[in-house]
């Protein structure tokens, strides 16, 4: 055979194995197959470009967590928006899909002046060296100018050991931290100690952890000690006087009112008699009337806490305090008294002006007999809405328009409560505090920011639940395409096939 024949033969060999080739792709099932195969490199292209332009949109994740723990709430923002000095925030050894990073970029994008980058201890050793950080330790530099606040990881959760869950606590704390860099005045407030069972180390636990969380200064003062109520004082807090004041403390707290600060004070109901001249004599500066032996109880089953009458959920009126809680779900009360106040014309002659705070429905009655056993009122109690908390305010000099000199006033809000501020558990079950449950931190916290002259602080706070999500953003942005657009990609796709194969037949 010679060498022509032989290349033919190749060729025709070549032809043969082709025509067989095509022939077997020819088959239905091969060319179905194909176009599944089609569809899926479709649907992968689709969603990595979908992926990809979400990311580089960097919009806020959709956050699926119980409290949208994962998602900057609308009273955070407003308190940021508006700063208009240069603030970075650094997160030292963080990933930069971190979730808590994920956050504070909602910062940067609600405010242009706001940095946010997560960096290595190895990348900027100047960082490392000034905050005292080390490699593979955890933390967050919020620096404003030469004012700085350094946070542990650990800050960012707190835990409650009642109900033995971590609670969230990174966006009051990323907050707190940019306005108290950039902001030039930091409210102090300072908890009486010495005449009280509650203190912030004792029974006010979580109340003090809230407050740090504002952009508040917290301290306790012992007046016998430092001889005064201290100047930098905004707002001074009474915790339920056990025993009377001293006669000094009761002149240097005189002073401080006369000086024109104010005064935030919970009363606990009680079942005797205490002797405190010197604590009436500081609440007859403001038109209170000494507290009586005795609790309010509700009658109303929709004003108290499962069909019992000692735990209420007394009636938010409208104030400057209560503003932003008044038409939700409201406060509970667990043992209050009730607060006596001067007749109008006294408040007049003494010039003092009284805002309702809280209010019990008509048909409370005040126990004083202890022995009763009965849940409804009994002969002689008395019946009526009671006053359960309340704002006095005390003008001590009168403007004088002369000299462009305003009012010098002195306020007081009181509630008869004071286990509703407290880490007492309302119900045994949950072993959750008081100070958590419904709008009670806010109630408190609004009240201290009135007091300190920060009305923009009186706001609704985010529910800091247990962590049940922790999706990052750019994981939050691919369940959101899996779950709605890959979906609805391949039904439309189906209908096409489906219309494309009925115009063939």
């Amino acid at each position: 055979m010679n060498k022509e024949s032989k290349e033919l033969i190749k060729v025709e060999t070549k032809e043969k194995k082709f025509h067989k080739f095509a022939k077997i792709f020819k088959k239905k099932w091969l060319i179905e197959g194909s176009n599944t195969l089609l569809i899926m490199a479709t649907i992968i292209a689709v969603f990595v470009a979908i992926n990809m332009v979400i990311k580089s949109l960097e919009l806020t994740p959709i956050d699926f967590s119980q409290d949208h723990l994962f998602t900057l709430t609308q009273e955070s923002i407003d308190k940021i928006k508006d700063i208009g000095k240069s603030i970075s925030i650094y997160f030292m050894e963080y990933e930069d899909n971190d979730s808590t990073v994920d956050l504070a970029k909602q910062y940067a994008k609600a405010n242009q002046n706001i940095k946010v980058e997560a960096v290595k201890v190895n990348d900027r050793p100047d960082l490392a060296q000034k905050y005292e950080i080390t490699s593979g330790m955890m933390g967050i530099i919020v620096e404003c100018g030469d004012r700085y606040k350094v946070l542990n990881s650990s800050e960012l959760v707190t835990y409650d050991s009642s109900s033995y869950q971590s609670v969230s606590v990174a966006e009051e704390k990323l907050t707190a931290a940019i306005q108290s860099v950039a902001s030039d005045d930091i409210p102090k407030v300072y908890f009486l100690s010495g005449y009280s069972n509650f203190s912030l180390e004792n029974n006010l636990q979580c109340l003090n952890v809230y407050l740090q969380n504002e952009i508040t200064d917290v301290a306790s003062v012992d007046i016998l000690k430092t001889g005064k109520v201290p100047d930098d004082c905004d707002t001074l807090v009474i915790m339920s006087p056990s025993k009377d004041f001293d006669e000094d403390v009761t002149n240097y707290i005189v002073d401080y009112i006369n000086s024109g600060r104010n005064i935030l004070w919970f009363q606990s109901a009680t079942g005797q008699e205490l002797d405190t001249p010197n604590a009436n004599r500081i609440l007859e500066i403001y038109g209170i009337d000494p507290f009586d032996v005795g609790v309010v109880r509700e009658t109303d089953s929709d004003k108290m806490v499962a069909n019992m009458p000692d735990f209420i959920l007394p009636d938010i009126q409208s104030s400057d305090v209560t503003e932003k809680i008044q038409n939700l779900e409201g406060v509970i009360l667990l043992d209050a008294t009730k607060i006596n106040i001067k007749d109008d014309e006294t408040l007049k002659n003494k010039k003092i002006e009284k805002t309702e705070l809280l209010k019990t429905s008509e048909n409370a009655y005040y126990r004083t007999n202890f022995y009763y056993t009965s849940d409804e009122p009994q002969e002689g109690e008395e019946k009526a809405s009671f006053t359960v908390g309340q704002m006095m305010t005390k003008t001590l000099e009168d403007a004088n328009t002369e000299l462009g000199k305003p009012a010098k006033k002195s306020t007081l809000i009181i509630y008869s409560e004071a286990f509703f501020v407290s880490d007492t558990p309302i119900s045994q079950s949950t072993m959750e505090p008081a100070v958590m449950y419904r709008k009670n931190k806010d109630l408190a916290l609004n009240s201290i920011a009135y007091l300190s002259n920060r009305e923009e602080d009186i706001t609704v706070r985010k529910s800091t639940g247990a962590v049940t999500y922790t999706a990052t953003e750019t994981e939050n942005n691919v369940i959101l395409v899996i779950v709605f657009a890959v979906p609805i990609l391949i039904i439309l796709l189906g209908v096409i096939v489906w219309i494309m194969r009925r115009r063939k037949k």
